[in-house]
């Protein structure tokens, strides 16, 4: 489900999101990302899946989850429906029990059962590679086709959560005041050939690295390119570190 929930008409409408660096220089994006590429040469997701199927599905479970929940719940899933045909006879009642230790479960279950029959129904059980197609399967949105036609089709698109949507307009790359500007920012930034993969480095850079509350600026890889100003020093190392890290100087001395 990539759309937001829908709030209350009293309440107040938020801000549209500013970017918070100055667009970063177009001679920098190319280094930008290529450090990327050469810290995580072989990028993959971080979600468990055999088949394009299980992809979709578990693409659709981690909305607003995180990956490690979404792949403490798919085993058992897929080991009682491991494709579109047995989802759809599992149904919304045999999939709810299975996945209710993650957000937004019985909306979820509901969207899985729906989207296995129409699979079933439309396509044969198999997964289009078509985006029309795809967006027109419950839960799924502009995001998951993304991701579905990334990883199982092999196609060059650009699925920007939050993540990589945060990522984008702090540093510059890709500001843009809505996830539809940030992917068409990338996508005509990126240089072609590392865009592919630019969707994964991204998303575990921004997960990992380019941290919401606290980026880890003293480790990233690409700081040096980054136009954030308000970069975060390095912690101050804890006063047992410091105590031994001085004994082993005065040690070395003498």
């Amino acid at each position: 489900m990539d759309a937001p929930a829908k709030t209350h008409a009293k309440t107040a409408r938020k801000r549209p999101v500013r970017p918070t660096a100055r667009r970063m220089a177009a001679e920098d994006v190319r280094p930008f990302i290529e450090a990327l590429a050469a810290a995580n040469p072989a990028p993959r997701t971080e979600l468990h899946y055999a088949t394009p199927f299980q992809l979709l599905v578990a693409v659709v479970l981690s909305a607003q989850t995180t990956d490690a929940a979404v792949n403490k719940v798919t085993p058992a899933l897929f080991a009682k429906a491991p494709d579109a045909a047995a989802m759809a006879a599992l149904g919304e009642g045999g999939i709810g029990p299975l996945i209710r230790t993650i957000g937004l479960w019985q909306a979820k279950a509901k969207n899985v059962a729906a989207l296995a029959r129409l699979l079933v129904e439309r396509h044969g059980g198999a997964v289009p590679a078509d985006r029309a197609a795809l967006e027109a399967l419950p839960g799924v949105g502009r995001k998951t086709a993304n991701v579905v036609l990334n990883v199982a089709f092999g196609e060059a698109t650009m699925a920007v959560d939050t993540h990589i949507f945060r990522l984008g307009n702090r540093t510059g790359l890709a500001p843009g005041k809505t996830t539809r500007a940030v992917e068409e920012e990338l996508v005509r930034r990126v240089p072609p050939e590392y865009l592919r993969d630019a969707h994964h480095w991204l998303i575990l850079h921004g997960r990992y690295v380019c941290k919401a509350r606290t980026p880890e600026c003293w480790r990233c890889v690409v700081a040096r390119w980054c136009r954030y100003a308000r970069k975060t020093p390095a912690p101050a190392p804890k006063p047992e570190r410091e105590a031994l890290a001085r004994g082993t100087r005065a040690k070395a001395v003498r």
